[in-house]
């Protein structure tokens, strides 16, 4: 039934595609460029379809490569997945979960103590980086925990929290305010779906343009760093409910003016469909789901 299929050359072509370059598939199948082009070859001609657009600046999938691509990866990785069952000493048990510095930082880890207790055969890799991981191409990365303000349909997604955006300070600061004499914290937020975060927005939609004039700004490039200079009484700071939630539950900050905020994207876990049916996946988006629903956020 499966004597005819060119396996060697779809594994070729995967880390090929996957990886973007030739050379970069032959060192990691420990083969030549050569043997990789040749390989290729051999499955375009099989298929009957040009997979690959060759050019001086090197290879590009075509859209029949794009959907194969996608097929070969998934399908590699059960396979892959099936055998470690067999082998239950020498399977990974480490989940590999990417999400940004921010949201690692003041909400996932401060909870995995919880998660462990409950699943101590699993490990999680928080892999940390504010750029988007293209979960059909780095099969390294199990899940991904996103702000999004759209559906990607090549992706499993389980929804976690909604995100809006207010402003906080330390309590003391709060109750000390003077309002011709404000200290701003101003972080440039990067957020997907065009939302309009920054102070001119908030002070618009509060009435305070006039703080914008006179206000001195103390500018932060990090989220963690903003908040902790919030923390520490440096001024007020526009910030994501979802990142605050805890240090609101502490004391340690306070909202002002609760009544206004900006709307923002949703916190969701994705990844590539059929993963989540693996078991630490499994159990970590079941997790998740009851962390996120446990996160005590204003304006719910």
């Amino acid at each position: 039934m499966f004597s005819n299929l060119p396996l060697n050359a779809l594994r070729t072509f995967e880390a090929a595609a996957r990886l973007g370059s030739f050379k970069a598939a032959a060192e990691e199948l420990s083969v030549t460029p050569a043997a990789v082009s040749h390989q290729v070859k051999t499955l375009e001609a099989w298929l009957g379809a040009l997979l690959f657009g060759r050019s001086g600046q090197g290879v590009a999938l075509t859209e029949e490569g794009e959907q194969l691509y996608r097929q070969a990866h998934r399908a590699l990785l059960d396979i892959s997945r099936s055998l470690e069952s067999f082998c239950p000493e020498t399977a990974s048990q480490t989940l590999t979960l990417s999400t940004t510095p921010g949201l690692a930082v003041s909400w996932l880890i401060p909870r995995l103590g919880g998660f462990y207790r409950a699943w101590p055969q699993f490990n999680i890799r928080v892999d940390t980086r504010n750029e988007l991981v293209d979960l059909l191409r780095d099969s390294s990365v199990d899940l991904a925990i996103r702000t999004v303000s759209h559906d990607d349909p090549n992706l499993f997604r389980q929804e976690l929290m909604d995100e809006r955006f207010g402003v906080y300070a330390a309590p003391d600061l709060v109750e000390s305010l003077d309002p011709t004499r404000v200290e701003l914290i101003d972080l440039r937020w990067q957020i997907p779906g065009g939302f309009s975060i920054n102070w001119k927005s908030w002070c618009a939609a509060a009435g305070c343009d006039g703080w914008l004039e006179t206000a001195r700004l103390r500018e932060f490039d990090d989220e963690h760093y903003a908040l902790s200079a919030a923390v520490a009484g440096h001024g007020l700071v526009l910030a994501s409910n979802v990142l605050v939630a805890d240090s609101l539950k502490r004391g340690e900050l306070v909202a002002y003016r609760p009544q206004i905020s900006l709307p923002g994207p949703r916190y969701v876990a994705v990844c590539v469909p059929g993963r989540e049916r693996q078991e630490p996946v499994k159990a970590f988006l079941a997790w998740l789901a009851e962390e996120a629903a446990a996160t005590p956020l204003q304006w719910e």
